[in-house]
């Protein structure tokens, strides 16, 4: 089946995006009410996220009536046109609820089942509506902050790296995560901790970031910030696996990536991580 060209549906991405990060911010101002907690009193869901997902989807929907959806706050639906769209509609919640501007809505859409070892990501879009900033890519067509092109910070050593993580919900993870932290901040520059996975993403493509890691992310939290960080230049993997996925992603420049994958290799063998919640 012929489907539009990537920069044709970064268009859709990017005007849905707009628009729903329009509503989350409205609704911010407006005072945040938690609707239910999900895999841990901390993991929360806000009602501003299920509106804005309800938006995202009408608004798909119109548009692509064919296409499959995948976000992360209702049901999964089938695509008969070979494309689904991912979408988190506020990544970053514990974020938005206090107030913290960072904070985005994040749409992809992707080639395949919504798969991100199997999955061929077509465009992508994340808006920090606090801040007004819109990160876009298309494969192959580069990645953008507004109409800035973005590339990957180069010729980083290790020690100098500035390296962005993000810790689960579950207390118990979030401890051996610290584990992993304590080992690896004498041999990087320093480690920052944002909370938005595809905040995190775009801040390697934009060079805010030198590298990015984090295990126990789901498909809806990278898709749209992956494909921004691969344009940009970054290599975007795991240990010994060309596709990034739940058990682990890591985003880099490939010769910062190559110094940094031995080392987290090494915390991962001395820190063993169980097979608790993420």
């Amino acid at each position: 089946m012929m489907h539009p060209a990537p920069t044709e549906l970064l268009d859709l991405a990017r005007t849905v995006a707009l628009t729903a990060g329009a509503l989350a911010h409205r609704r911010r101002t407006e005072g945040v009410e938690i609707a239910a907690s999900k895999s841990s009193p901390e993991d929360i869901v806000t009602a501003a996220d299920r509106e804005v997902e309800l938006l995202i989807r009408g608004l798909l929907a119109d548009a692509r009536p064919n296409d499959g959806f995948y976000g992360e706050e209702s049901d999964a639906s089938a695509h008969t046109s070979g494309l689904t769209w991912v979408v988190d509609p506020i990544d970053g919640t514990v974020n938005y609820l206090y107030g913290i501007p960072f904070y985005a809505v994040s749409i992809a859409v992707v080639q395949g089942d919504p798969d991100p070892a199997s999955w061929n990501t077509l465009a992508g879009a994340v808006v920090n509506p606090a801040l007004r900033e819109v990160f876009t890519a298309s494969k192959g067509s580069g990645a953008w902050l507004g109409d800035q092109r973005l590339h990957v910070n180069h010729d980083v050593p290790l020690s100098l790296a500035l390296a962005g993580t993000g810790f689960s919900y579950e207390a118990a993870r979030r401890v051996w995560q610290a584990k992993v932290v304590g080992g690896l901040i004498g041999q990087v520059r320093d480690i920052r901790r944002i909370g938005s996975a595809a905040l995190d993403l775009c801040s390697v493509a934009c060079g805010r970031l030198d590298v990015y890691f984090e295990r126990g992310l789901n498909p809806w939290d990278h898709a749209a910030g992956a494909l921004i960080a691969r344009e940009a230049g970054a290599r975007v993997g795991a240990l010994h696996a060309d596709a990034e996925g739940r058990d682990l992603l890591i985003a880099a420049d490939p010769a910062l990536y190559d110094q940094f994958s031995p080392v987290l290799a090494a915390l991962f063998e001395c820190f063993p991580p169980d097979d608790g919640p993420r």
